[in-house]
């Protein structure tokens, strides 16, 4: 299983955005956890992230035949891009949304998920363990 992770805006900062939410833990923390869920679950990763809303949905796109799946954290974009989410249902490829925090036990603009209507599995507020159970459900398909 070759698996592509994307993760949002804002992901980079980890560990100095709102530690009491989302950790203490930097994203290269996150990179290393996602790299050993992939190698336990016997499965190849590409990790990729952006604060760019066009570069995530290229991404998307240039996963159509390449990639078996994707993990996808869009972050601040969940909330916002239709154009995430008309990518994901042009590819046709299984995916995971995956949420540091619980979206939907935070403020009501939160809970809006347009990235997660094309999504089969969705692990909210399970901090990095998120990714494992992501990574898990897709190579179980």
């Amino acid at each position: 299983m070759n698996i592509l992770v994307l993760n949002g805006p804002n992901l980079n900062l980890l560990g100095l955005r709102e530690p009491e939410l989302y950790g203490r833990e930097d994203y290269a923390a996150l990179e290393r956890f996602i790299r050993a869920a992939a190698q336990e679950a016997g499965a190849a990763v590409t990790i990729r992230q952006s604060n760019f809303e066009g570069e995530l949905v290229t991404w998307v796109q240039q996963a159509h035949g390449v990639f078996d799946g994707l993990v996808i954290n869009a972050a601040a974009y969940t909330h916002t891009s239709v154009a995430l989410l008309d990518a994901l249902k042009a590819v046709r490829l299984p995916a995971a949304e995956v949420h540091l925090t619980d979206i939907d036990a935070r403020e009501p603009f939160r809970r809006v998920s347009y990235a997660g209507m094309a999504c089969g599995a969705h692990f909210k507020g399970l901090g990095f363990e998120g990714y494992r159970r992501a990574i898990r459900w897709l190579c179980g398909l």
